[in-house]
């Protein structure tokens, strides 16, 4: 077994804030002096091109994550990593069994990224009402499992009956080296470039999850008071129907959904507002990286997540989930307010940094 050689497994680097983390794990690991292989069900997505060279991209080419199980056990009794690190909790399952069924020894660490009892009441196929059964029967067999902030660890025990010291909490490799140098590109954007009006930004897959509906309301109240616009960076299922609220409420001079973005990071610190308008996360990375990109921020209170990383409020605004007067009250506020505190904010992000959470991440290895 390589004692140096670690794998890290997921379905696909498609562009989800769990697939980014994983990237950002991956190339905390390869600067330590690991070797690293991205194991991926299926070699595809936008993140593909931030994974380096001397990241190994291990492509077990399927169709579904289910169909993963037999070539991830072949890559395990082929190359014998000392621990497999995988997220996302259909992935989970077939690592756990993947591990078992190779006979190696191969320790298994499982990461939970949003909040479990959320996620499954907006199942995505039918497939995805199984899940929770599975991962009641095999979690335990885990040497490891890891939630991302104590909010997800919480819930992630009671939903699944696992008792609660079994759970470490972990949070994610967010700031990078990279980071601060790509927040000081410039942003191509007309509205960024004139800095005529003040800019709302907003950046996530356009998911039932981020609540996107409520933002659009929210700004609908802004707009009332001030003169602003609206930015969000993000793909996903629910484009038309936004785009088709956007026409209803009158604001397609406003407002732009631009898609997925390699650098977000040029838009957060040039923003006047990061707004994360979310019903449920687990640990939300743009806002942590929001904050180390000095914005100012509101969010939803909602689980988990925001409250622990603005400090209940200290560092953000945190107003009601779901609903778009309060979250519009919010911004308004923010809006008339400077710039943050630097070393406030460097307060904030530091339990964030990448060696901080590859320290705690060695410790489960021994």
């Amino acid at each position: 077994m390589s004692q140096h050689r670690i794998g890290i497994f997921l379905p696909s680097l498609r562009g989800g804030g769990a697939e980014r983390v994983m990237v950002n794990l991956a190339k905390v690991f390869a600067k330590n002096n690991f070797q690293v292989d991205l194991v991926l069900a299926k070699a595809e997505g936008p993140y593909l091109s931030q994974v380096p060279d001397d990241i190994r991209i291990v492509d077990l080419n399927v169709s579904r994550v289910a169909l993963s199980l037999f070539p991830l056990v072949r890559y395990l009794r082929k190359n014998r990593p000392h621990a497999l690190i995988s997220a996302l909790n259909h992935a989970n399952v077939i690592a756990i069994l993947a591990v078992k069924f190779s006979l190696t020894k191969t320790r298994i660490l499982v990461t939970e990224h949003s909040t479990l009892s959320r996620s499954l009441l907006h199942p995505t196929n039918s497939r995805s009402k199984l899940v929770p059964f599975f991962m009641r029967s095999f979690y335990p067999l885990a040497d490891h499992i890891i939630a991302v902030s104590n909010g997800v660890a919480d819930d992630l025990s009671k939903t699944l009956d696992i008792a609660r010291p079994k759970i470490k909490v972990i949070y994610n490799p967010i700031i990078t080296d990279d980071l601060f140098q790509k927040a000081n590109e410039e942003v191509d954007h007309p509205w960024f470039k004139n800095k005529q009006y003040p800019i709302i930004l907003a950046v996530g897959r356009l998911t039932e999850a981020k609540d996107y509906p409520t933002l659009i309301k929210a700004f609908y109240h802004v707009r009332q008071q001030k003169v602003a616009k609206l930015v969000i960076l993000g793909d996903g299922e629910k484009r038309t129907e936004l785009l088709n609220l956007i026409k209803d409420m009158g604001l397609e001079q406003d407002v732009d959904i631009i898609g997925f973005v390699q650098n977000p990071y040029a838009y957060m610190k040039r923003c006047s507002v990061f707004v994360l308008s979310s019903k449920w996360e687990g640990l939300p990375t743009v806002l942590v990286e929001a904050l180390a990109c000095g914005a100012n921020i509101v969010a939803t209170d909602c689980p988990s997540g925001p409250r622990e990383i603005l400090k209940n409020g200290e560092y953000g605004s945190l107003a009601k989930t779901g609903d778009d007067k309060d979250l519009a009250k919010e911004i308004l506020k923010k809006l008339d307010v400077g710039k943050q505190d630097e070393k406030v904010l460097m307060e904030a992000y530091q339990p964030f940094k990448n060696e901080f959470v590859f320290s705690k991440y060695l410790n489960l290895f021994n």
